[in-house]
């Protein structure tokens, strides 16, 4: 490491040190800024964000297809020459809230308690947004110096799966597309994404002729073809998945650390496709036999699972249910990109020398913008606090964990356009 690039990581860190107070504000801000999607509304959170951009003198452009769910895009070139173009992704919009409920402090609130800070995107993802921004900011100050480009991408309508928000980016705006993107979707700090699962969701209807509920001779029940339906598509789980042997060995080497990230039983499911009966409706009063049931399953695809496999097996259940409809209502293939990668190993090596220990290569079991990077061939990796709260209630974010987030990403972002 020269004197030049070794004095330019202690200035990122000094920096950070100095900042941490204003930093942490930015956060906390951004939290209490309601940005719940559905309905999709970012414009409170959008203007905190364009006041910090704006406050920095930084390069950046309000790209807004819809006009309530801005996106930012910023770009600098360095001055040291052509080099590699790296992109940070994050989004400002947010999980909604179902009331109060389960939370022991407003939702909104952005409370800071025994340093932790509380409130619906405080996991998920503010605080890796938040490290992408500040990111941008720091590398903006050594700009004559650094080789290659970096972009900001801060977007809406992840919640959604992005139509609004880095989907119509990646279709329209070629900038932020670049050779690799780091991203901030909470992790867990012992981990770092590079691949994850694909939802595919299907609405199934039965119908039936219905009846009295004691003139079960008379017809069936939509009901309990239903559930034997569900019952019978609990074998797609079974379907076998053939990846390279790198990735097959990451993933398999991972399974202890996903279940640190994501739960015990987590790695186990990795390289499983899975069913989830999220919704079930039929009937309409305990002594009628329903002439009409409604299911919806959300069946999600590791990597090197296609639709079409899933579908085919599908179809082959189906057989033996006459006349039940399926009808597809959404879809993401799974992702993955090199999990040994050159960002791989500088994410790391920093976290080893930040907090003592190698981070994971992991397959998330949740979807991400980063899989549209993948989806164009180009590696993305994600690095993020714990999901603590995540979807649920008292979500937070440990503020010493965010801040080793934000030191990680600007510190792993200078060193991806730096290297040789």
């Amino acid at each position: 490491m020269t004197a030049a690039v070794s004095s330019d990581r202690d200035q990122i860190l000094r920096w950070i040190e100095e900042e941490r107070d204003e930093i942490v504000r930015f956060l906390q801000r951004l939290v209490r800024a309601r940005s719940p999607n559905p309905p999709g509304d970012t414009r409170a959170a959008a203007a905190v964000v364009q006041e910090r951009l704006d406050a920095e003198g930084l390069p950046y452009r309000i790209v807004a297809p819809n006009p309530e769910m801005p996106n930012f895009v910023g770009t600098f070139e360095g001055g040291g020459g052509p080099g590699r173009h790296l992109v940070l992704n994050g989004h400002i919009d947010v999980f909604p809230v179902a009331g109060d409920h389960g939370w022991s402090r407003d939702p909104w609130s952005g409370d800071i308690v025994d340093g932790k800070l509380y409130g619906r995107g405080a996991a998920d993802m503010k605080p890796g947004t938040t490290a992408s921004i500040v990111t941008y900011a720091l590398l903006h100050r050594l700009r004559d110096r650094l080789p290659g480009k970096l972009t900001l991408t801060a977007v809406s309508d992840e919640e959604t799966f992005g139509p609004w928000g880095a989907r119509w980016l990646m279709d329209h705006e070629p900038e932020v597309l670049g050779d690799c993107c780091l991203n901030g979707e909470p992790s867990g700090p012992n981990t770092i994404r590079f691949g994850e699962k694909g939802p595919l969701w299907l609405r199934f209807t039965v119908r039936a002729d219905g009846a009295h509920g004691a003139y079960t001779h008379l017809t069936k029940s939509a009901t309990l073809v239903a559930t034997q339906l569900i019952g019978a598509l609990g074998q797609i789980e079974d379907l076998a998945v053939e990846l390279p042997h790198n990735v097959m060995s990451a993933m398999d080497e991972a399974r202890e650390a996903s279940d640190a990230a994501m739960g015990a039983g987590a790695g186990a499911i990795t390289d499983k496709v899975t069913l989830n009966v999220g919704l079930l409706e039929g009937g309409v009063k305990v002594n009628m036999i329903p002439s009409e049931c409604h299911f919806e399953a959300d069946i999600r695809m590791p990597p090197g699972m296609t639709r079409e496999r899933v579908m085919a097996e599908v179809d082959r259940i189906l057989a033996d249910h006459p006349g039940v409809e399926v009808e597809e209502t959404g879809c993401s293939p799974p992702s993955y990109c090199d999990p040994y990668g050159p960002m791989v190993e500088i994410l790391q090596r920093n976290v080893q020398a930040l907090r003592g220990h190698r981070p994971t290569p992991i397959v998330g079991l949740g979807g991400t913008d980063a899989r549209l990077w993948r989806y164009r061939g180009i590696p993305a990796y994600v690095y993020g606090v714990f999901p603590h709260g995540m979807g649920s209630h008292d979500e937070h974010v440990d503020i010493e964990d965010f801040l080793h987030v934000v030191r990680t990403h600007a510190l792993s972002a200078y060193d991806y356009l730096t290297a040789k």
